[in-house]
């Protein structure tokens, strides 16, 4: 079983299967025979109506969607896919292109990655995608790298067994980070869960981000716990598979 599959748990009688959607021929052939090697069975669509034909009855465990489809956004096409089941999403799309690649965080996709990319970066991004898959399926209570400790059933946090001292907020923005630990969470997405509606804003969640990273990170100046995805929002990576 090689480390996908390892990632997804799946039997190494059924191999993993992955929708490819991207008007691009080349860009499809490269995913195709990346994902091939890692024993994927791959789906070709290069536009939102053949990727909607292929959805028909048909469930992936990956889905790697280009937002600039020549007959729409790719965006569009996530709702479709978690109503099909609950693949992992990664979406692609260029450097600049920081509104449409929130925009389809905050409508469910897993992750992104940027275009140009290389075999190593996009497997990366796809193994971590799955595991935050299983991970929300089956429930990741407890977080422990030997350091720092986040038990997010008994609301504990603890640092080398002291009592960081989070505040509220703090604490909640620490839970949505290590729950979906992996997944970029937008800004959107934070202020949503750690704040009323309306009450802050993106400088507010900067600065307790600081302040969380003071905390609970081993080097603060150097993040490696919390890491900032510019324009977009935040990730938790863990130092230990969650």
């Amino acid at each position: 079983m090689n480390s996908a599959q390892g990632e997804a748990k799946r039997s190494s009688t059924r191999r993993l299967t992955a929708l490819v959607v991207d008007d691009e021929a080349a860009i499809r052939r490269f995913l195709r025979s990346t994902l091939v090697a890692e024993d994927f069975d791959v789906v070709e669509a290069g536009d939102l109506a053949a990727a909607r034909r292929a959805a028909e009855g048909a469930k992936f465990d990956l889905v790697v969607l280009d937002l600039g489809l020549p007959d729409g956004n790719g965006a569009d096409l996530i709702d479709t896919m978690r109503a099909a089941g609950a693949p992992a999403i990664i979406v692609l799309s260029a450097l600049d292109d920081e509104p449409r690649k929130v925009a389809a965080l905050d409508a469910g996709a897993d992750d992104f990655v940027s275009k140009p990319f290389g075999v190593a970066e996009f497997m990366a991004r796809v193994r971590v995608a799955l595991r935050h898959r299983v991970q929300a399926q089956g429930g990741t209570p407890v977080y422990d790298d030997g350091r720092l400790l986040v038990d997010l059933t008994r609301r504990v946090v603890k640092i080398d067994g002291a009592d960081p001292r989070l505040t509220p907020r703090e604490y909640a923005l620490l839970h949505e980070l290590v729950l979906h630990a992996g997944k970029v969470l937008t800004h959107r997405h934070l202020l949503t869960k750690a704040w009323d509606q309306n009450e802050a804003d993106v400088t507010a969640l900067r600065v307790h981000i600081r302040h969380l990273r003071q905390k609970i990170e081993p080097t603060p100046a150097t993040p490696q716990l919390i890491t900032t995805e510019p324009g977009v929002g935040y990730r938790f990576v863990a130092l230990t598979p969650v």
